[in-house]
């Protein structure tokens, strides 16, 4: 080809990337984090690189490699990066772990730009709710208390055993490249190793016994438990079952899938605008259960932007402490608050014949009612229905489009902190993904 070609040609005009570089640089994001000095390896444009996480994360490549070679062979990712930059996985990796507050700013922006295209309410309802994500560990590089406590056993045992094998003059030898000092030193780093997980251990044990023993009033069977999945009042499991990865510490082994397996995992929380779908507000959390996650989620939607009305979730997340703190009566008992929907228990998914027949509404509560009577009699009613129909219409598909479509089932960073940086940025791939479907139509 004689004349360079314009890879603008290559792409149809109504095409996900145009609408990403075009938002990008409306956001005029301030807080990236910039090598002011140059120094170090080759400088991109940041928002480039922002386009270019958003692009690969909304199109299922999350791997920091994955995406450097889409550079070289994707038409779209190279119209990105300009035709002729290349990052390296390396400079990825660093600007993915690296701009905590560009991706927060960023996910705030693209709500005003949804705002301003009409296709987000200043007020309205949001639905909760959580997922399991893999964590970048497995769950057989865990172990437990009572494991670890038997694991320094056999090797303070080990220690013992070299010891006096290096005093015996007429030992055998070890084998070719071995050393007894260095086993014996690989041996302490072991036991070292296995006496600080079994410390964190006991200090999560002793968190979750005292979240859990608090003396109060009495409160249903799903409500107040601990980190650990405790019942209010007692630690569900013993000391000696709880488990440490050596991989990811942050990470828990939690239920997964219909609850009949375990995995290595983090506990990712979303609420979403029950009209448009867009994601308003996340973070990821090693708590295994929800029941304490309701007043976080909603905190984390930016009142500036979005006003919340009403918040729908499961039962899962039902706590008399937590309805109450974000409905806020006051002395006079008038909510000041969000008005909340949250089932009290297992709602079915099949629908009988008497759920399809019309039924009155149900008689008010009495007034020294009990927050879970309340609620109950507050889902009987037709607003009640509506508004928990729209929590599996919304919250549920967000989730599968974000594991299926965008393909995002495991967390490649390792870290509580780290893996909330990467949570920001697939809602915040997912959020463009659903504004550009919202303004094709």
């Amino acid at each position: 080809m004689l004349i360079p070609v314009d890879l603008r040609e290559w792409i149809p005009e109504n095409h996900l990337v145009h609408f990403i570089i075009e938002a990008v640089e409306g956001l005029e994001i301030g807080s990236f984090k910039v090598n002011e000095r140059g120094s170090g390896d080759e400088q991109y444009p940041p928002e480039m690189m922002l386009a270019l996480l958003i692009y690969c994360y909304a199109t299922k490549r999350m791997s920091s490699r994955v995406i450097e070679e889409a550079t070289h062979t994707d038409i779209a990712v190279r119209y990105i990066c300009g035709g002729k930059a290349h990052p390296d996985h390396t400079v990825i990796c660093r600007f993915r772990s690296g701009n905590k507050a560009a991706f927060k700013e960023a996910f705030t922006k693209v709500l005003i730009l949804a705002k301003e295209m009409g296709h987000l309410k200043r007020v309205g309802a949001i639905s909760v709710d959580g997922t399991k994500i893999h964590a970048n560990a497995s769950k057989h590089a865990a172990v437990s208390y009572q494991r670890a406590g038997e694991m320094i056993a056999e090797t303070e045992q080990e220690v013992a055993e070299l010891i006096k094998k290096a005093e015996e003059a007429d030992a055998k030898p070890l084998e070719a490249g071995l050393t007894i000092p260095e086993e014996i030193a690989r041996r302490d780093i072991r036991k070292g190793e296995l006496q600080r997980a079994r410390k964190i251990m006991e200090a999560r044990y002793a968190e979750a016994k005292g979240e859990s023993g608090k003396e109060g009033e009495k409160e249903p069977a799903n409500e107040g438990k601990g980190p650990d999945g405790g019942e209010k009042g007692k630690s569900k499991k013993p000391l000696e079952e709880y488990q440490y990865n050596f991989t990811d510490e942050d990470s828990r082994i939690m239920k997964a899938g219909n609850g009949k397996h375990f995995e290595q995992s983090y506990n990712a929380q979303a609420a979403v605008d029950i009209s448009s779908m867009l994601v308003l507000g996340n973070y990821v959390t090693n708590h295994v259960n929800d029941a304490k996650e309701l007043p976080s989620v909603v905190d984390r939607v930016d009142q500036s932007v979005y006003e919340v009305e009403t918040v729908i979730a499961d039962a899962g997340f039902f706590s008399e402490a937590a309805i109450t703190a974000i409905e806020q009566e006051d002395e006079k008992g008038t909510r000041q608050g969000p008005l909340v929907y949250c089932s009290v228990g297992r709602q079915k998914h099949h629908r009988s014949v008497q759920d399809l027949e019309q039924h009155k509404e149900p008689a008010p509560v009495a007034p020294d009612a009990t927050m879970t009577e309340k609620m109950a009699q507050r889902l009987k009613t037709k607003a009640g229905k509506e508004y928990y129909k729209k929590r599996k219409e919304t919250v549920e598909p967000v989730f599968g489009i974000i594991k299926q479509a965008m393909g995002f089932r495991q967390f490649l960073l390792r870290g509580l902190e780290k893996v909330n940086i990467e949570w920001d940025l697939v809602t915040l791939a997912y959020d463009f993904r659903r504004l550009f479907a919202l303004s094709q139509g």
